[in-house]
């Protein structure tokens, strides 16, 4: 079942594009270890923040009978793969067009819903109920590699495009307005702190003397230009961390993200199992500080004296640091290379 939101998205539009040429295949990265950690979660509903073409639910689903799915993305392209991909698992499913955003409101809408729809034999709440949240939450940060592979959306720079990059195509905000609209101190801003370049102000200034940009190949020639020749040697393309940086911008990644990892970690039943796969060192930081606050309960007392600030921990991390791809898994799919995976399980009261 795949269901929109009936508010208005805060990143809104009008209605999505018609349907896509190229088909929406993602192999999903490191799909065994997810498996792995999300295998002793108690029966109930696995939320899939970012759903994609449904690799991983796929396998989560298969090696966990006792889990049903909500699904939520906001690109219309992955919603219609997921759901032919999870088309067998029937009711156990649900999809929702949203942004991870909205978690913790439409997680809460789907219990309370489940609590009605799905009362036991004597009446009393249903085992989501009974859980007090969802059994898992994955998300699994970043553009897909369809999305860079359909020139048409303009993620990539490696073809002539329109300067798009828009993950929900309902809205109107996009690259082009970025490219074209910014001031130079927003637009070197943006390209700093997002794409980490240390060229950024020599970019924003060439991308600013250059305008109008019409299109993709037209941008990444300026950025091309605007690095030194000595730094271009090296590192990759020139303009990869640019076009990462306008396409954060664009869909408002980081902001979105602070707001649904701790949406995430309080819908957790406990037990339950949040899972992040970053690809950004920004990200990564992000998703570490997340689970470090709900770790120590935001506990502000000096590192290695008692806590006497009343702080109350409610996660344990799985794992001090970051499960990192093996040889042959990069080797098996090239996305690996740079995900950082961290995981945390909601404690259960002591008094539980």
């Amino acid at each position: 079942m795949v269901d929109e939101p009936d508010t208005p998205r805060p990143d809104g539009g009008d209605s999505a594009d018609g349907d896509d040429a190229t088909p929406f295949v993602h192999a999903p990265v490191m799909a065994e270890l997810i498996v792995d950690l999300l295998r002793d979660v108690p029966d109930g509903l696995y939320v899939d923040a970012t759903l994609g073409g449904g690799g991983h639910a796929e396998a989560v689903l298969d090696a966990h009978p006792g889990l049903r799915l909500l699904g939520l993305d906001r690109d219309d392209a992955a919603i219609a793969a997921a759901s032919a991909r999870l088309a067998r698992f029937g009711d156990r499913v649900r999809i929702v067009r949203s942004g991870f955003e909205d978690l913790e409101r439409i997680v809460n809408e789907t219990l309370a819903s489940d609590r009605t729809d799905q009362p036991d034999q004597t009446g009393s709440a249903s085992a989501a109920d009974e859980t007090r949240g969802v059994s898992a939450v994955l998300f699994d940060l970043g553009v897909s590699s369809p999305q860079l592979d359909e020139a048409e959306r303009g993620f990539s720079y490696r073809s002539g495009a329109p300067l798009d990059m828009r993950m929900d195509r309902r809205q109107a905000f996009s690259a082009v307005d970025v490219v074209n609209e910014y001031s130079f101190p927003q637009l070197a801003r943006v390209i700093e702190t997002y794409g980490e370049e240390r060229f950024g102000g020599r970019i924003a200034r060439a991308i600013v003397d250059a305008r109008p940009i019409q299109n993709t190949a037209h941008l990444a020639e300026v950025v091309r230009a605007a690095i030194p020749a000595a730094a271009r040697r090296s590192g990759g393309h020139p303009a990869k961390r640019t076009f990462q940086a306008i396409r954060m911008e664009v869909n408002r990644e980081l902001d979105q993200l602070a707001e649904a990892l701790d949406g995430a970690i309080s819908v957790l039943a406990p037990g339950g199992r949040m899972v992040v796969m970053s690809y950004h060192s920004l990200e990564d930081r992000m998703v570490k500080q997340a689970m470090r606050d709900a770790e120590t309960g935001g506990c502000t007392c000096p590192q290695g004296l008692p806590c006497v600030c009343g702080a109350e921990p409610t996660v344990r991390l799985l794992k001090r640091g970051a499960w990192k791809a093996t040889e042959e898994e990069v080797a098996a799919n090239r996305r690996a290379e740079s995900v950082r995976i961290r995981a945390a399980e909601r404690l259960i009261p002591e008094s539980a």
